[in-house]
């Protein structure tokens, strides 16, 4: 009983940090990567389909990005899904090739998307903590219910917290890699 809920503990604070993950790359650090793209949907043929299930999403260089669609009707259609995001990226058409070219970040924006890196990683942890408390209060319910034994409880909650710190260390961990790589020039 005390190991599933440390289990689903666990597995609740790793999706956190998945999300987290996830949240921290649709951050541009001013180099080009198809995952800029991967949260944008086109409209194809009335059903909202994922960019890269429409067009083929590459790499020109280290600051262009290439769409190419499948069909040579929809470079319309996403050219507006493309302006309608918030990448804030204006897109060059030339025949079937769609060009994103990414500005270079200047220092204020670097430091605006520290700030954003630290209010996402702040998120991130209030899930991990909120976590802890859902799994602490539960135990105290099973204390009260005299399913489990005090000393069992006190033992459950500090591996509850090792596993809380773990989590939040890795978020840590992961925004001083951002910010290195946002600070890089």
């Amino acid at each position: 009983m005390i190991n599933d809920i440390k289990q689903d503990a666990s597995t609740r604070m790793d999706k956190s940090v998945q999300a987290f993950k996830l949240a921290l790359q649709k951050i541009r650090t001013g180099r080009a990567h198809p995952s800029l793209l991967d949260h944008i949907s086109v409209s194809y043929y009335g059903v909202d389909t994922p960019l890269n299930q429409a067009a083929n999403v590459s790499i020109q260089d280290s600051r262009t990005i290439t769409v190419q669609p499948f069909e040579k009707n929809m470079i319309a259609p996403i050219e507006k899904a493309l302006m309608e995001s918030d990448i804030g990226i204006t897109p060059n058409t030339t025949g079937n090739l769609i060009r994103l070219p990414l500005p270079a970040l200047t220092e204020e924006r670097r430091k605006d998307l520290i700030k954003v890196v630290g209010n996402e990683a702040e998120g991130a942890k209030v899930a991990i903590r909120n976590i802890r408390r859902d799994a602490n209060s539960t135990l105290k319910e099973l204390e009260k219910e005299k399913e489990i034994s005090e000393d069992d409880e006190r033992r459950a909650q500090d591996d509850i917290q090792k596993l809380t710190d773990k989590f939040v260390k890795t978020v840590d961990q992961l925004v001083a890699d951002k910010e290195k790589e946002l600070m890089e020039i």
